[in-house]
Formats: C-alpha cells, structure tokens, sequence
C-alpha cells in the first residue's frame, strides 16, 4: 500500500515533544516583535526571509547553536497577550497537521523579562491552549493540548518549576521535563526535583541521550527515574551490528526495550543537531525493527521547517513505512502520554484506530 502525502496529512498523529517557543509562525514573530519594538533586532523583515533564517541556522550540525536560534522567539513571548497568541496558533496548526493529542513544552522562566510570575505564564500559556481546541473544533477538527513544564538544566529553578507543575495538575500541565545543553549539566543537578515529583506521584521527560551519550540515558532512567526520554537517539551506541546481519543489545538498550521507555525521537532536529547524518541512516529505523517503544515528534516546528506530516512523510521515504507503521508509532505515543489509562484508551480506540481504518478503506476502495 502506497502511503501519499494525503494519506499522512489526514491520519490522527500524536505528539509528545514540541517547544512552545520553537513553534511560532514566522508572521507571528514580526507582528509581536513590532508590538514589544524589538523588529530591528530580527535578522530578517518579512515572514519567508525569517522562516528561512531560522531554519537555516538552525542547521548547523551543533546543538549549541541551534538553542542560540531561541533567543528571538523568547524575546516576543514575555507578555500576557503574546503567550495566549503564540499557544492558539500552536493548537491551530497543530490541529490543521491532523494532530489530535499534543503535550507542548515550554520553560515558564523564560518568559519573566516584562514582570509576568511563573503562574501567570501558565495561566496565559494553558488560555492560548483552549483557544485554540475550540477555534479546531470550529473547523470541525479535534485537538486536546497540555503542557510539560521546562526547567533549564544550566540553571537553578528546577525544583521551583517542578513545584509549579504539580501546581497546576489537571489543570492543563501534564508534566515536568528539563531542557538545555546537555553536554556539562547532568540530569543528576536537578535530582531534588525529581525526588520531588516521584513522591508527588507526577510525570516527567528527560532530554537525553541527544547530544550526549549512553551516561546521559543512564542518569536519566536509573538516578532521575524519567518516565520517557526526550530524543534518547543515542541509545543506538549500546547497539552492535554482527556481520551476519543480526544485533546485540547492550544491558541498557535492552534494559529500555524491556521495560518500554518510550522515546521521544525527532527525526529532523536530529539531523540538524548532528545526532544522525540522514533519515535513512536515522537510528529510528532499526530501533522500530527491534520494537523499541518508539515515537515521532517535531522538536521544534519553525527552526527545523517542519510538521508532523513531513516527519511522517520523511520516513515513508527513508524506510517504505506504510499506513500500518505510522499507525504504530502514533499508537506507542498515545500509549507513552501523561494521560490518564482511560483517556489514552479512549484516543486509542475512538480516535486513532478509527482514523487509519477509515484511510486504509479509502486506499483499498479507490
């Protein structure tokens, strides 16, 4: 079964990580930017130039410089109104890919220059959510939209935002997860705020295991106890091939296979970071064949030029997938959400296997 684009652009997708603040429309940006007087401070004028810029660099191999990108898009986003703005249009476009579950991140630190409190972020952040859901169901599509909380793992807030996502549980925040360069800020520094929320009871993703290696995803799972790893691309190091074409995990790539760590992969901002050299040399094909609890996501829309469509289209190219596999990388995301049992569940079988049986008919019928 060939799977076309409309095909992708149509089926229910699931997201799990995806930046707030990597996420805007480049008109968005010009318009807040010219709102706040920073629009001189932009490196371009217009919305194609400045998608451009961010893009291109963004693609610089190097994860340093890839954050260095942000710093534009978190100087329009410090007032009330920008944060309601930015967090609707993320719940539209999210909703117009086909994306019917999403958990958006976001570090309530960084948006503190103009004297908004860190529960004011929230509040501003979660309203933009719910604007958004009811503007999709307008057009008659359907989106539910939380936020993970992000700490900076170079700075010293951690527990203090920890403290703030357990705050607003079930209050639109589904959980907590840390963020930054990875390579001189262990997880290990923020180990109070991970105490804090296992005793809470509470969710939280871990970016490892990106540009950093298997030390990273170790820490991670075995000291911090994360649920899920944000990337987790390098677990394919405890990976060797054999010449006779079959593989050996290491103790802890089986170790996250057995227990079913689901990880967060981005298959674009890998490249761009460095952390793969092509989709069809992305680690993310063997670990589906081994049955890893894999999942797709964007990492961050605007600098890396992409959708959950192109992601999905990206890897039909690269590796043949059909219908069938993109059904199976939404499902083990839906699976892997900080959701409750019953309300994955329900994603599951009203939402998602309904969706692709319906293009799967279609395909078969025409």
């Amino acid at each position: 079964m060939e799977t076309t684009r409309d095909h992708i652009r149509r089926a229910p997708k699931v997201l799990l990580h995806d930046h707030l603040d990597g996420g805007l429309r480049p008109q968005t940006v010009l318009e807040l930017a010219d709102q706040v007087g920073y629009l001189d401070k932009l490196p371009a004028g217009d919305a194609e130039s400045l998608g451009t810029w961010f893009r291109e660099a963004a693609d610089s191999g190097s994860l340093v410089r890839y954050l260095e990108t942000f710093a534009h898009t978190c100087a329009v986003m410090q007032t009330r109104d920008a944060l309601v703005r930015v967090a609707r249009d993320c719940a539209e476009d999210l909703a117009a890919d086909g994306v019917v579950y999403a958990e958006v991140r976001y570090a309530p630190e960084q948006h503190l220059e103009r004297g908004l409190t860190l529960d004011e972020v929230v509040e501003a952040v979660n309203e933009g959510f719910r604007q958004g859901e009811a503007a999709a169901r307008e057009k008659g599509q359907r989106i539910k939209v939380q936020a993970l909380l992000t700490a900076m793992r170079h700075a010293a807030r951690s527990l203090e935002i920890a403290e703030l996502a357990n705050r607003f549980r079930d209050h639109g925040v589904a959980g907590f997860d840390i963020a930054g360069a990875e390579a001189g800020n262990p997880p290990t520094r923020h180990l109070d705020a991970f105490e804090y929320l296992a005793r809470e009871n509470n969710h939280f993703t871990i970016h490892a295991g990106e540009a950093f290696g298997l030390p990273s995803i170790w820490e991670a799972l075995q000291i911090c106890g994360a649920d899920r790893l944000g990337h987790g691309v390098r677990i394919i190091d405890d990976i060797t091939a054999k010449p006779d074409g079959t593989v050996e995990l290491g103790r802890l790539a089986a170790y996250v296979r057995d227990k079913r760590i689901p990880l967060e992969m981005c298959p674009t901002s890998n490249l761009q970071t460095g952390a793969a050299s092509s989709y069809a040399e992305h680690p993310i094909g063997l670990l589906r064949r081994l049955h890893f609890r894999v999942t797709v996501n964007t990492d961050n829309r605007l600098m890396s030029g992409t959708s959950m469509t192109q992601e999905f289209e990206h890897l039909v190219d690269a590796f043949g997938y059909s219908l069938d596999d993109l059904q199976w990388f939404t499902v083990n995301a839906m699976k892997s959400a900080f959701l409750p049992f019953e309300q994955r569940l329900a994603f599951i079988n009203d939402v998602i296997k309904p969706g692709y049986a319906g293009l799967k008919a279609e395909w078969l019928f025409n």
